[in-house]
């Protein structure tokens, strides 16, 4: 079973959620998104899985500093757009199991997720 692990270096929930899967001995693949960027499909696949509400971080720094215009009218096509273009707009991590998605970082999800 493949794990990927989808974030930023610098976030604290993602490094919570690394130090857990290290703990737990899970082998899993980092991909940050400011070196390695986010792609249109995987994106979709998300939104697909768990709806871009879930996946776009209004809380996040990035979103608040965007222009008022940007934020208003928001669908999942302006929504996955703007993930795009700046992905730390992602709630973070994204965690994919094999073929399941998990937004954020709770203990007992990835437990479940990971079988430990």
């Amino acid at each position: 079973m493949t794990i990927t692990i989808y974030g930023i270096t610098t976030c604290d929930t993602v490094k919570k959620a690394r130090v857990w899967l290290e703990s737990h001995d899970v082998p899993y693949r980092f991909h940050d998104f400011r070196a390695e960027r986010l792609d249109a499909k995987r994106l979709d696949g998300w939104v697909g899985k768990v709806g871009w509400e879930k996946l776009l971080n209004k809380g996040s720094t990035t979103f608040r500093e965007l222009a008022d215009a940007d934020k208003q009218g928001l669908d999942e096509k302006k929504a996955k757009a703007l993930m795009l273009a700046k992905p730390t707009m992602v709630k973070r991590p994204v965690l994919e199991v094999g073929d399941r998605v998990l937004v954020g970082f709770k203990p007992e999800a990835y437990e479940k997720a990971v079988g430990k």
